[in-house]
C-alpha cells in the first residue's frame, strides 16, 4: 500500500532509544494492517483496538487505512506510548497549526486514539485487534484472555510478527481462547496468525506468584513483567553481595538511606532492599505498565507498600538530582525483539545525575557484554563484586 509505505517513512521511535538499525516499523506492522483492511472494509469508532503498538505504526496506519478514529490502544511501555504521540502529531497535524501542540492530548481531542491498560476499558465491544505479536508466551496467554473476556463475541483477531520471532505455541495459546485460529502466508520475514470466535475464558491467569528460597516474600507478576513471579539468575548474584552497599569506596559498610530499583520488573530488589534496609527511603521505577503492576503487588504481599515509592517513569527521570545513595540495577539487553546492548548504555549513563556524591551503582549483566569501561567512564571507580560463568557484578562509586 503506497499510503503505508508514505506513513511509515515519517515515523520516528522518538523519544524511545534509536540507533541506525532500528526503525520504528517493521515488516509485521504492515502486513497486519493489509490483512485487516481486507477483511475489514471500514472500523466504527471505538470498534478497533490495538496492542502492542511499538511506535505508532499500527495505530496511526489502521487511521490512514481503515479511516478509523476512536481507536483503543493498550502499549505495555511508556516510550511506546510517548513515540506514538509524537508520531500523531506529525501524521495528524492540528487543523490550526498555529496552537500549541502537546502530542497525547491533541491527537486525544481529535478522537484519533486514547491509551488504556489492558482491561475491560481497551476492549469492552471490540470488533477488530490488531496485535504485535508480544516476546513472551505469559504476554500472549493474558492479552488473548482479556479479548475473549471483554471483546464482542464477533471480534476478529490479526495478529502479526517476524517470523523468526513466532512458533507454534503462539498458536496454541491463542486456540485456548478462541475456536478458529489460522496462518496466513508469510512475505517479507513476516506472518499474521487470525483469531476468531472466543470461547468462555475462565479465571484470570494473571497476576501469577512465586516463591524462592532465598526470598522471604512471594513474587508476582503479569503477562509483560521480566522475568516472571521468579528471582533472576543475575538479580540473586547481585542480592548475594548486597550487604555491603551503598557506603562507596570510603565506608563500605555504611547503610544506604536513600535506594533506587531502576528497571523495577517484579520488584524483587526493590522489595529485598526494603527489607534491608527499614529505615531507607525507596523508589521502584520502570517503563513497563505490568512491572510497575507487579511490584505493587509484590511489595504489598511482602508489607512494605508504604515504604516504597513506584513510578511508571523512563529512566531515572521520577528521582531528583543527587538523591540516591544507592542505585541497583538489572538492565534489559533488547528493545522490543531486537537485543540491542543501546537499552542499557541509555540507563547507566542516566544513573550519574541521580547519584549522589559518593553514591553507589550496583550492576548485574551478561558477562560477555563488558560494560565495566563505560560504567568507569560514566559514573567512577569500579570493583568487582561477583562473578560467575553468565553473570558480573560490579560497584561504581560515584565521583
Amino acid at each position: 500500500m503506497e499510503a503505508l509505505a508514505g506513513l511509515f517513512a515519517g515515523l520516528s521511535r522518538e523519544p524511545d532509544f534509536e540507533a541506525p538499525e532500528l526503525q520504528a516499523y517493521d515488516a509485521a506492522d504492515e502486513l497486519i494492517l493489509e490483512t485487516a483492511a481486507a477483511s475489514v472494509r471500514e472500523a466504527d469508532p471505538g470498534e478497533l483496538v490495538v496492542i502492542g503498538d511499538r511506535h505508532g505504526a499500527l495505530t496511526l496506519g489502521a487511521a490512514a487505512v481503515l479511516g478509523a478514529r476512536g481507536i483503543r490502544v493498550h502499549q505495555d511501555p511508556l516510550l511506546g506510548q510517548r513515540a506514538l504521540a509524537r508520531n500523531a502529531e506529525r501524521v495528524f497535524p492540528p487543523a490550526d497549526p498555529a496552537l500549541p501542540s502537546a502530542a497525547a492530548a491533541e491527537a486525544e481531542d481529535r478522537n484519533l486514539y486514547t491509551s488504556h491498560p489492558l482491561d475491560e476499558s481497551l476492549l469492552r465491544g471490540a470488533r477488530t485487534v490488531l496485535l504485535q505479536l508480544p516476546r513472551g508466551l505469559e504476554a500472549l496467554d493474558e492479552i488473548a484472555w482479556s479479548i475473549a473476556r471483554w471483546a464482542d463475541l464477533a471480534v476478529r483477531v490479526f495478529a502479526g510478527g517476524r517470523v523468526k520471532h513466532m512458533t507454534r505455541t503462539q498458536n496454541e495459546v491463542l486456540g485456548r481462547y478462541f475456536g478458529e485460529v489460522s496462518a496466513g502466508l508469510g512475505r517479507r520475514k513476516a506472518r499474521v496468525l487470525t483469531a476468531s470466535g472466543p470461547g468462555e475464558p475462565g479465571p484470570a491467569p494473571f497476576p501469577r506468584w512465586g516463591e524462592d528460597p532465598a526470598l522471604p516474600f512471594r513474587v508476582a507478576a503479569y503477562g509483560a513483567t521480566f522475568g516472571g513471579p521468579t528471582l533472576d539468575h543475575g538479580s540473586r548474584l547481585l542480592l548475594e553481595g548486597l550487604g555491603d552497599a551503598g557506603g562507596g569506596r570510603t565506608a563500605p559498610a555504611a547503610a544506604p538511606s536513600r535506594i533506587v530499583d531502576l528497571g523495577c520488573g517484579n520488584g524483587v530488589l526493590a522489595v529485598s532492599a526494603a527489607l534491608r534496609w527499614p529505615g531507607a527511603a525507596v523508589i521502584a521505577t520502570d517503563q513497563s505498565a505490568a512491572a510497575v503492576a507487579a511490584t505493587r503487588l509484590t511489595a504489598g504481599g511482602a508489607g512494605v507498600e508504604d515504604r516504597i515509592a513506584i513510578h511508571r517513569a523512563d529512566a531515572l527521570e521520577a528521582v531528583e538530582d543527587e538523591w540516591a545513595d544507592l542505585i541497583l540495577l538489572n538492565p534489559p539487553f533488547h528493545t522490543g525483539s531486537t537485543v540491542h546492548t543501546g537499552v542499557a548504555h541509555r540507563l547507566i549513563r542516566a544513573c550519574r545525575r541521580a547519584l549522589a556524591p559518593a553514591g553507589e551503582l550496583r550492576l548485574v549483566f551478561n558477562s560477555h557484554l563488558r560494560y565495566r569501561p563505560l560504567v568507569e567512564r560514566e559514573i567512577g571507580p569500579v570493583r568487582e563484586i561477583a562473578r560467575n560463568r553468565t553473570f558480573t557484578v560490579l560497584a561504581a562509586t560515584r565521583r
